[in-house]
């Protein structure tokens, strides 16, 4: 079975969604809620901690490039951020899994190597990610800042965190740009509040 396409059209309806994504962020109180966890991050960072981020799929993928702004740079040169995504050592993924269940992988890690002070950082475009939420739990019991990127109603995750940013957005893909945007903006206002 063929489907028509038109891809020119295609493609223009997808940028006009993102559009109408990205102008509802500030309708929405998502920009405040962003410039709050990076109040946050600034807070943790000037008392020697660091950002913990976290996520499953495309969420991953983000928590990693995220770690990367803040571990390399994002817009200038300076001294390393410390921050590190819990997704890359797949030894520890696949073992925690393997012997304490998938909904551990990020809770188990975070008991590991987080500490009162510090900032998770969660990602979940449904925010009702098992993993992500058993995280957030493991985070606060230890005293660290939780902050929660997810979308459309926010999920369990929204009403967990102690900073919710949730994309004003149904579809997974507008969902995961509007978490990027967020998460640039975010870097954009830790970098430049710590280093000018």
């Amino acid at each position: 079975m063929t489907v028509d396409l038109d891809p020119a059209a295609l493609a223009r309806d997808r940028v006009r969604e993102s559009i109408a994504t990205y102008e509802k962020l500030e309708s929405s109180g998502a920009l405040d809620r962003v410039v709050a966890a990076a109040r946050a991050v600034v807070d943790a960072y000037r008392d020697g901690h660091k950002v913990v981020l976290f996520g499953n799929g495309g969420s991953a993928a983000d928590a990693q490039h995220i770690a990367a702004e803040f571990v390399g740079r994002f817009l200038v040169d300076r001294t390393p951020l410390p921050a590190m995504a819990l997704s890359v050592n797949t030894s520890a993924l696949t073992a925690i899994g393997n012997d304490y269940g998938y909904d551990e992988v990020f809770a188990r890690q975070l008991r590991a190597s987080g500490v009162e002070g510090d900032v998770a950082i969660g990602l979940s475009t449904s925010g009702n990610s098992g993993n992500v939420l058993l995280a957030m739990e493991a985070a606060g019991e230890i005293g660290m800042t939780t902050v929660g990127f997810t979308g459309g109603s926010g999920g369990r995750l929204a009403g967990v965190v102690d900073h919710s940013i949730v994309i004003p957005a149904d579809s997974t893909p507008r969902v995961q740009e509007g978490h990027l945007v967020c998460a640039h903006i975010l870097c954009e206002i830790v970098e430049t509040t710590l280093f000018g």
